[in-house]
């Protein structure tokens, strides 16, 4: 039942989601008439654009605009999906995300199946000198290395970027500026998922988390699309205080979207010294774990 009302409540999704439609109005409600350079006259009734002014500016039909909107027309020719992105002020990401949402391709129920690391690649993230785990096309946790659990003991196989960063406090508090590391969470989930709505893990994800995390809610809401990349990351970890990281995103090939995640401070900064720090403590650790499996006559690893 909760996974049918999450189905049924979460952007209107339904047995036949108009997806191309439910697009357009959340992106047509985020463009000010000022942004489309429409002179405003008066108060107005509605948030964004009104879909009549997409259709002029787009240079379509009032009427052609409509029925894209409530999914009555579905294969609108590039050329008008152009015009409209054009007016929609979507960037490149959002352009292609919006021509995919157009494509005539075979609806499929996706089974769901387990993720599996490649051996080579969870070796080397085991022997890393920096955070580094795995994620796969959900933002599930695959695989991870020890340092990654130290510098959040969330990083490990099993759990899941979107329910710690909406649901668990400790993990928001590692980001000083957690509101936008949640935007990017959100609008990387939706490129990652794309087309593919009527897949039972996505229904059952966005069903949770939009009945738990109302902010989560509204960022789905929004139909933001942005690529999973590299970027400069600041954390606040509850030990260490603040720090300053690379985060690298690289694809595994022969892979379905897993993506290796590598944090890497500068060289020679108070990042790089802090960093340090906890490999030492984390290589403690894991010694000390295995010094005592060896006394206890257990093979920790194979746990």
């Amino acid at each position: 039942m909760l996974l049918l009302a999450a189905r049924i409540t979460v952007e209107g999704m339904t047995d036949e989601p108009n997806l191309l439609g439910e697009h357009l109005r959340a992106r047509r409600e985020r463009v000010t008439p000022e942004q489309a350079g429409i002179p405003v006259l008066g108060a107005r009734r509605v948030a964004g654009l009104r879909r009549e002014e997409v259709a002029m500016l787009a240079g379509i039909s009032a009427d052609y605009y409509l029925r894209l909107e409530q999914g009555r027309d579905r294969n609108p020719s590039m050329q008008v999906l152009e015009s409209v992105a054009r007016v929609l002020q979507l960037d490149d990401e959002g352009k292609a995300y919006l021509l995919g949402l157009a494509g005539d391709k075979p609806r499929r129920t996706r089974r769901p199946r387990r993720e599996v690391v490649p051996i080579g690649v969870a070796k080397f993230v085991a022997a890393l000198p920096f955070p580094a785990f795995v994620e796969g096309r959900y933002l599930d946790v695959l695989a991870a290395n020890p340092l990654a659990t130290a510098l959040s003991p969330r990083l490990v196989a099993g759990g899941n970027r979107l329910r710690d960063v909406f649901l668990d406090p400790a993990e928001r508090d590692l980001f000083p500026h957690w509101e936008t590391a949640a935007e990017y969470l959100v609008a990387a989930f939706r490129k990652l998922v794309g087309t593919d709505t009527d897949d039972p893990r996505f229904i059952e994800l966005v069903g949770e988390l939009s009945l738990a995390s109302p902010l989560f809610g509204r960022l789905w809401a929004r139909h933001d699309v942005a690529p999973r990349q590299s970027a400069v990351m600041s954390l606040t970890h509850p030990l260490l205080g603040e720090l300053t990281l690379n985060r690298e995103k690289l694809l595994v090939s022969g892979t379905d979207n897993m993506m290796l995640v590598v944090y890497h401070p500068d060289a020679a900064t108070d990042s790089a010294e802090k960093l340090a720090l906890l490999g030492s403590v984390a290589a403690g650790s894991v010694s000390a774990s295995l010094d005592r499996g060896v006394g206890q006559g257990s093979d920790v690893l194979g746990r």
